[in-house]
């Protein structure tokens, strides 16, 4: 591809897939999340949340995404921006509070409990709108939330998740991590989908080639749009010029794409799942390691990037064999 094309040519196809108005747009967009429970515990909630902006200063727009509500009573902001109820209790509040009040809100509702002796817990998933879920930690702070509560709050936050992470720092790892899954499922679609046209043999003889070389700009894309969207909720304003700054870890992008079509080549129908999990892990390798460095000040060395994608790629393939078994029924 690169020698096709020649390194300015692909930059150029893959900087037509990199829209910083969108990311600037999704930077704005506005969110709640409602408050409410033991008085004292929502005022450390919304503390700890609205830490970590530079110089401890609190932006207006992030002050505003919480509100303490009273449950039964009208909300005094625009409903539509609400996407989740956090009820903050004591061991024994959770059970004697009738939340059963909060479902007209048609919100997902987190019910924490604050226990210092019981073990931190909470479902696997987050609830429903509409609903509850339970959840029990140790303290209210970043380490006792971040498994559960913190990861289950982003995912309630569909559409407006670079916002959140903008706005509520300590959510930061937990957005990167979702928009980093987000990615690698899409990048793994483009592959999966290439390989299955390169497999067709009149299809694939006409646009084997072409398909191959869309593919790779069209992942590459992906992961340029994962970085700036990442860091856009670490708080960094979309810059295509910093992309220059991880372009080795994008490109080890390419050598696994390049490796999967050689697989592809010599084993035909399992190559196809083999190239989605490369394009899969690859793009987990990008996002994690952008994370990594906005999070620690350095990047990962290649040990830790390779354990990564060992870790994502056994659950990537199976993903992509479940992608070709639903094709194939199709």
């Amino acid at each position: 591809m690169a020698t096709a094309y020649g390194a300015k040519d692909l930059f150029k196809m893959v900087r037509s897939h990199v829209d910083t108005r969108a990311v600037t747009a999704h930077v704005r967009k506005p969110f709640r999340f409602l408050l409410c429970g033991d008085p004292a515990l929502i005022a450390a909630f919304r503390g700890l949340l609205l830490s970590g902006h530079p110089d401890d200063v609190v932006p207006l727009d992030a002050a505003q995404c919480l509100e303490t509500i009273v449950p039964g009573r009208p909300l005094e902001s625009d409903p539509s921006e609400a996407r989740a109820v956090v009820f903050l209790g004591r061991r024994g509040d959770a059970a004697g509070a009738d939340l059963s009040v909060l479902a007209p809100l048609k919100l997902p509702i987190l019910a924490v409990t604050v226990d210092p002796d019981a073990p931190g817990s909470g479902p696997a998933a987050p609830p429903a709108p509409g609903t509850s879920a339970q959840y029990v930690v140790p303290a209210l702070d970043r380490e006792a939330l971040r498994g559960r509560v913190f990861a289950h709050l982003v995912a309630c936050s569909k559409g407006v998740e670079i916002a959140v992470g903008r706005r509520l720092p300590p959510l930061r790892e937990a957005v990167a991590a979702k928009l980093t899954r987000d990615a690698a499922s899409s990048a793994l679609k483009v592959s999966v989908a290439s390989a299955v046209v390169d497999h067709i043999p009149l299809v694939g003889i006409v646009l084997g080639a072409l398909a191959s070389a869309g593919d790779m700009v069209a992942i590459t894309g992906i992961q340029l749009m994962l970085l700036l969207h990442v860091e856009a909720a670490y708080g960094k304003d979309p810059d295509v010029q910093r992309v220059w700054q991880i372009l080795p870890v994008i490109g080890g992008g390419f050598g696994w794409r390049a490796l999967a079509r050689e697989l592809s080549g010599f084993v035909p129908v399992a190559g196809i799942p083999i190239k989605g999990a490369i394009a899969y892990a690859g793009t987990i390798v990008v996002g994690e390691s952008v994370t990594f460095f906005l999070e620690h000040g350095h990047h990962m060395n290649k040990a830790e990037a390779a354990q990564i994608f060992e870790r994502t790629k056994k659950d990537a393939m199976q993903f992509a064999r479940d992608a070709i078994s639903r094709f194939r029924k199709n």
